[in-house]
């Protein structure tokens, strides 16, 4: 057998009412807190991921093409040496 309590009800409605204001609350906190942290990173000009690990590569790359140019000139400079007269 259920009974309608008037006092229940309302308690009923402030605690979903009180629930909804401290969910919105939190959505709030965070947005906040996350917008300061963008801010705050972006003055202090810290990269990206995804730009870090572009100019790693870029890097390597660089890295890769001088060793072979060095390997190449080594090369010709052999090459090109003066034989020794006897």
């Amino acid at each position: 057998m259920q009974t309608n309590n008037k006092f229940f009800d309302d308690m009923s409605k402030v605690m979903t009412s009180a629930m909804g204001v401290a969910q919105g609350a939190k959505e709030e906190a965070e947005t906040t807190m996350k917008s300061w942290i963008d801010r705050w990173l972006a003055d202090r000009d810290f990269v990206t991921r995804e730009e870090f690990d572009a100019v790693k590569a870029m890097a390597q790359k660089a890295r890769e093409e001088n060793i072979a140019l060095s390997k190449r000139l080594d090369a010709l400079e052999k090459k090109k040496a003066p034989k020794a007269k006897k």
